[in-house]
């Protein structure tokens, strides 16, 4: 006969308490972990970070900010440690020097020693080549603007106009209603110093500045050239993005005004990018001969610059665009190394692309 053990209440409301106490213990021990990891440095990176307290800021409002600029880790942890480590001195209006390497503790130790008056002056850079949507996250990222304010002052028509009266290189041109960006290509690459009180208007004048400082020394050529200032701007930033040394920012100048002079397009591939609002390494297929008013590989710019720049060029490619080889080519493809391959035919243009995808390194 088989005896059948019936385990009574007691025992299992024991069981279901012990394996609840656990999970709980363990749930607590799993929540002090994530607290204590998110309190820590976000990197071992010590470069300074001048962090912006303004008027309607608090030590608990500061929380999207610093996260915003990656100096800490969860929002909602740093939130936690406010609340229980509310500081008694009174957050400053200013600029502090913050960083990666620096913990929650540590951070909150500084917001409460008050506003680094070093800081008065910010140091932003913009490399060569970048587009507008770039050069305004920088600007938000460095200062106290938003980029929706960056962008509206940007496309100011009455602040536009105003820059045209005072800047000779800028004219009516940029006042299209179909370019995405006015000031695009007007910004020059180079790193600045900008001042905590500088309004976006500042800025902007301040790059326009140096801007006019590096194309006065091409006035006369401009004035030879058979292309505006706004079409030399336009061109060189497709250089810009098509060829990285002088040489071959000349030779591709050389295809593009050869191919214009014989009312071809330029089929530019970072025009088509560009019209698209896309970066680089994101897809495009097929859309490459849609219609934007940048897009070059399409038979509407046949023969024709884009609309406007298509970002901030250097004087390098300024230069070529100016001054561009005298060559017969038509055609050109860079490789993964980007090396530029020039041909006078579409047939020897086919040939290169076929020895870069046997060699492996053609750049598709």
């Amino acid at each position: 006969m088989t005896t059948v053990r019936v385990v009574s209440k007691k025992k299992i409301f024991r069981f279901v308490l012990i394996v609840l106490v656990i999970f709980i213990i363990l749930t607590l021990i799993s929540m002090l972990l994530f607290y204590k990891i998110n309190l820590g440095k976000v990197s071992s990176n010590d470069e300074i970070i001048p962090f912006e307290v303004t008027e309607n800021d608090n030590y608990t409002s500061l929380a999207k900010k610093l996260k915003k600029q990656n100096l800490i880790k969860n929002t909602l942890v740093y939130k936690i440690y406010i609340k229980l480590h509310s500081p008694k001195e009174k957050l400053k209006v200013g600029a502090y020097p913050l960083s990666q390497d620096m913990t929650v503790k540590d951070i909150v130790a500084t917001l409460t020693e008050g506003p680094d008056k070093d800081l008065s002056h910010r140091r932003i850079t913009f490399p060569e080549g970048l587009h507008m949507r770039k050069v305004v996250k920088l600007i938000a990222d460095n200062t106290k603007y938003e980029e929706e304010d960056i962008y509206k002052t940007g496309a100011d028509k009455t602040f536009l106009k105003s820059l045209i009266n005072e800047y000779w290189f800028l004219t009516d041109e940029i006042l299209n209603k179909n370019i995405y960006y006015p000031l695009e290509g007007y910004l020059y690459p180079d790193t600045y110093e900008f001042k905590d009180d500088d309004s976006i208007e500042d800025i902007y004048k301040t790059m326009l500045d140096n801007t006019d400082n590096k194309l006065k020394e091409y006035q006369s050529l401009f004035n030879k050239s058979k292309y505006n200032i706004h079409q030399v701007l336009t061109l060189a930033s497709v250089i810009e993005l098509e060829a990285s040394t002088k040489e071959d920012r000349q030779g591709v100048s050389s295809v593009f005004q050869n191919r214009l002079s014989k009312n071809m397009g330029l089929e530019s591939d970072v025009t088509t990018y560009y019209g698209l609002k896309k970066e680089l390494t994101e897809s495009i297929k097929g859309k490459v001969y849609d219609y934007t008013p940048y897009n070059t590989r399409s038979k509407t710019l046949n023969g024709k610059l884009p609309i406007g720049p298509i970002c901030n060029p250097s004087v390098e490619s300024i230069e070529a665009a100016l001054n561009p080889k005298k060559t017969s080519y038509y055609y050109f493809v860079a490789d993964t190394n980007k090396k530029v391959y020039f041909a006078k035919t579409y047939n020897e243009h086919l040939k290169i692309i076929q020895k870069l995808k046997e060699q492996g390194i053609w750049n598709a």
